[in-house]
């Protein structure tokens, strides 16, 4: 009899942990469903909207890491090709927020090669800022010169490369910071052209849009780009970042209808720019494909590459001086060994080529020598994602800075390295419209905006910190880099200033 109750007791207790447990698997499901509802509805966290539910699982990963990283994990600093610190500087950036750090920098001061900058002692106030001076290129020479509102501006990413919400994004982006968006060497899509920004068409080793059967350019299929006038320049790309001496490559899965229209090229099919241009096969060659396409379009033309040997910069300055400076080109964009691309074999990404920090200076020097500086500009690209090395690379004698990874990441990538396999989970550099559906053109385009626009205002500090009314006026002198044994030294010791030659004769 004794037993009755305490059958009673644990029946009852049975029963209630039944009902609750269908209680809690009620409540979880209903809580999951308005979670992927909410999910699915958002627009600010590709990640979540592309995975609900799973996907709020890497912002808690996220977060917990900042505390085990500290004891376990690779610092902030350590990561490759783009370490947690400074894609997180472009995160904050791109999303407007505080961008302050407390109690002290994580960044060494004694790593060889890293630079510094001088502060003055007497910095520039704040009354006395002025906007950086737009530096007009191709004056006196093209018809058309373009006077550029930014020192900061998206360099080459192609439409095939990049899915069609990214270059929409960029687009819109672009043209509400007041920065030019470079087409890459895909050709010129509608979606370029959408959010009505200034656009450099590339003209790359395939010629994609204006080649015609024998891989030369095609005159017709060029001046019918020439006539939008959101294209204000051509670049005539030798070669890139990663893998200099090869060509673009874009798998054929990634070739759907429209890139296929946009290039002129099968569609479905692999499609491999060759490793050159067949029409351009010396300086003679590069320098009146220059002179022609500037003739034909009346807007400014230049050319890209990878600074590998250097001895044709003197070869190409005498053949200057020989043709006349109607035949230099209006600019150069020199792009770094370290340079970004969603394919390249390894070997010539770990191998091949200069970084610019050994390859602008030695330009810069040679245009300087040559009285060429004011004739052609320089612009320069590779890895340079946050104020500091945008200021380098000005101090040092870039007239304009691109980057392409920089605006990557203020779309969202988390550097999953998926950029070659139609896979990316952001939507970015994919063609799979379920994962590109997690990208909102509208949101994103307003981040490419504030990456831009908080960049150019950081740099802007370090020029007032040293001085300089104009990160523009940034120099050498404001510069010193990390030698072998730690201590900073004058960049100027490695890199002195050059003369120009009619000065010095």
């Amino acid at each position: 009899m004794e037993t009755l109750p305490l059958t009673k007791f644990t029946v009852e207790v049975m029963a209630f942990i039944a009902i609750l447990f269908v209680v809690v698997v009620g409540v979880s499901i209903l809580v999951v469903c308005y979670m992927y509802i909410v999910d699915v509805r958002q627009r600010s966290h590709t990640i979540r909207r592309n995975y609900p539910v799973i996907g709020r699982f890497r912002y808690f990963f996220e977060h917990l890491g900042e505390f085990f990283r500290q004891y376990f994990f690779a610092l902030d600093r350590e990561e490759l090709p783009f370490n947690r610190a400074q894609r997180s500087w472009v995160y904050r950036a791109a999303k407007n927020i505080d961008g302050t750090v407390a109690f002290g920098s994580t960044r060494p001061l004694n790593q060889p090669g890293d630079v510094i900058f001088l502060n003055g002692l007497f910095p520039t106030l704040s009354e006395d800022h002025v906007k950086p001076k737009h530096v007009v290129i191709g004056e006196g020479y093209a018809e058309k010169p373009f006077s550029a509102k930014s020192f900061f501006n998206v360099s080459g990413m192609s439409y095939g490369a990049l899915g069609a919400p990214a270059v929409r994004a960029l687009s819109f982006g672009a043209a509400k910071a007041g920065i030019w968006l470079n087409t890459g060497e895909g050709g010129l899509s509608k979606f370029h052209l959408e959010g009505n920004c200034d656009l450099v068409f590339q003209i790359g080793t395939a010629k994609y849009g204006v080649q015609d059967s024998q891989g030369r350019l095609n005159q017709d299929k060029l001046l019918k780009i020439a006539a939008h006038d959101q294209v204000k320049m051509f670049e005539i790309k030798l070669s890139q970042g990663a893998k200099p001496g090869k060509g673009g490559m874009l798998p054929g899965k990634k070739v759907t209808a429209e890139i296929a229209r946009t290039r002129d090229i099968p569609e479905g099919q692999d499609s491999n720019s060759p490793n050159g241009h067949v029409d351009i096969r010396s300086l003679d060659d590069l320098l009146t494909m220059v002179h022609r396409i500037r003739t034909l379009t009346g807007k400014p033309t230049g050319f890209k590459l990878v600074l590998g040997s250097a001895g044709w910069l003197d070869e190409m300055a005498s053949l200057i001086e020989q043709k006349g400076l109607e035949y230099a080109p209006d600019f150069i964009t020199l792009d770094s060994a370290d340079g970004g691309t969603g394919a390249a074999p390894q070997s010539l990404m770990d191998y091949m080529g200069l970084p610019i920090d050994a390859s602008l200076p030695k330009v810069a020097d040679k245009l300087t020598q040559y009285n060429l500086k004011p004739r052609i500009k320089l612009i320069v690209s590779g890895k340079l994602v946050n104020p500091g090395k945008v200021a380098w690379a000005l101090a040092m004698g870039a007239d304009y800075v691109v980057s392409a990874r920089g605006f990557l990441f203020s779309l969202g990538c988390i550097q999953a390295l998926q950029c070659n396999k139609n896979t990316c989970p952001t939507g970015i550099t994919t063609h799979d419209e379920d994962l590109q559906q997690g990208l909102d053109v509208e949101n994103k385009s307003e981040r490419v905006m504030h990456y831009a626009k908080n960049l150019i205002k950081e740099v802007g500090v370090i020029a007032h910190s040293c001085g300089a009314d104009d990160p523009r006026m940034l120099n050498r002198d404001h510069v010193q880099i990390i030698n072998e044994t730690g201590m900073p030294e004058p960049v100027t010791d490695l890199y002195p200033n050059i003369i120009a030659r009619s000065q010095t004769n």
